[in-house]
């Protein structure tokens, strides 16, 4: 196995650890990610009406998705935490008929951004989840069936391994 394929948080013994990133230049380094919640469609449309008892479902879940990706460190294990430069979070509704699935609900894109030593993917991530985890918990006294997915990460740039992106 190469360097480039070892699970970089496990040490020779098959201990975990934080990754010792001390060496490392310091880099712009930015993350974008995503998920979705499928809900009702009458669910969907108390949001988008602004009619959800708890308020505004959409901001509600952009500021938690922002606070969660700078608590990040604190929720995963071996991050590090970071200095965030930039973190956003877009609510957009889909609607019936603009998925292939069908599926209505709420499709979340987050973006986080930091100059540093290690990447901002796991901030970006948590971001998505929490965004969608927040519209959930503010909309589940109508609709408990509300399903989480697509959670996934869709660009990262910076540090040594520079630009990824999905292909899909």
């Amino acid at each position: 196995m190469s360097d480039e394929q070892k699970l970089t948080h496990i040490d020779e013994k098959g201990d975990v650890r934080m990754v010792d990133v001390s060496a490392k230049p310091d880099t712009e380094r930015i993350a974008v990610a995503e998920g979705f919640i499928a809900m009702h469609p009458e669910t969907l449309d108390l949001i988008v009406e602004g009619k959800a008892a708890k308020g505004d479902v959409l901001a509600c879940a952009r500021v938690a998705g922002v606070m969660a990706a700078k608590q990040t460190s604190s929720l995963i294990p071996m991050c590090h935490p970071l200095n965030i430069t930039k973190a956003k979070v877009e609510c957009e509704p889909v609607q019936a008929g603009q998925r292939e699935d069908g599926r209505v609900g709420i499709h979340i894109t987050t973006t986080c951004g930091v100059t540093g030593k290690t990447g901002i993917e796991m901030e970006a991530l948590t971001a998505a989840s929490v965004a969608c985890l927040t519209v959930y918990d503010m909309c589940k006294a109508v609709d408990r069936g509300m399903e989480i997915m697509d959670v996934r990460l869709l660009k990262k740039d910076g540090g040594k391994t520079g630009l990824w992106l999905r292909e899909d």
